[in-house]
């Protein structure tokens, strides 16, 4: 007697998330993508787990791996762009895949002090831009 097994899930980066976002690195456990969005640097982490949408998705070695990546990507910010203030947040009400937003903030940016979502709306990097910031932030990543 054969038993049909669906095949495991594969993870694909949702659509969305595809669309607003440039790669810029892969880490062990996310892929590390750039919102195009100049009014902020913003790095949006996507866990590569099938069907994740809450941490708890995670097991417990990806969850600390997940919280490595983050603080990884929070130093570069931090360390690229000396921002005031640092905004880590998963949310997730529109795109349900687990994703981590790492955002550097300034006082003096569009939105301060409120949330970035909702208060501005984006502004694409020109062409020439985004090959700088991307360079200047997978060289900084690398590292």
């Amino acid at each position: 007697m054969s038993h049909k097994h669906a095949a495991p899930a594969r993870f694909e980066l949702h659509p969305q998330l595809a669309s607003d976002t440039q790669p810029v690195a892969r880490f062990p456990l996310c892929d590390v993508l750039l919102m195009d969005n100049a009014n902020h640097p913003w790095l949006v982490l996507v866990p590569r787990v099938a069907e994740a949408e809450e941490l708890i998705d995670l097991d417990d070695a990806q969850q600390v791996e997940l919280m490595r990546e983050v603080a990884r990507a929070s130093r570069v910010l931090q360390t690229v762009f000396q921002p005031h203030k640092l905004n880590v947040a998963a949310l997730g009400n529109l795109v349900k895949q687990l994703h981590v937003h790492v955002i550097a903030r300034f006082e003096d940016d569009i939105a301060w002090p409120r949330p970035v979502w909702g208060s501005a709306d984006a502004q694409p990097y020109s062409p020439e831009a985004l090959i700088d910031r991307i360079k200047r932030l997978s060289s900084a990543l690398e590292a």
